[in-house]
């Protein structure tokens, strides 16, 4: 299982139809993150809030805050 975190990054894992579920922080800045939440529902992709950028990138392993990541169940 692994993340594919940024808002290009996982733009292009839900066009490529490989996200299982889509991260989104709360407090990201919803020009970033509009589309690629729009292009995820209309896929069938389950996005999931989260409250803040901080604890997606703590929840992605990573010690920056994110403001989207998406997950990948078949990938290392």
């Amino acid at each position: 299982m692994a993340f594919k975190i940024g808002t290009k990054q996982t733009a292009k894992a839900v066009e490529q139809q490989r996200a299982a579920a889509v991260y989104v922080a709360e407090d990201a800045d919803p020009q970033m993150t509009q589309n690629v939440v729009q292009l995820s529902l209309q896929a069938g992709i389950d996005v999931i809030w989260v409250d803040t950028m901080k604890n997606l990138g703590i929840q992605c392993g990573i010690e920056v805050g994110a403001a989207m990541a998406a997950w990948i169940p078949d990938e290392e």
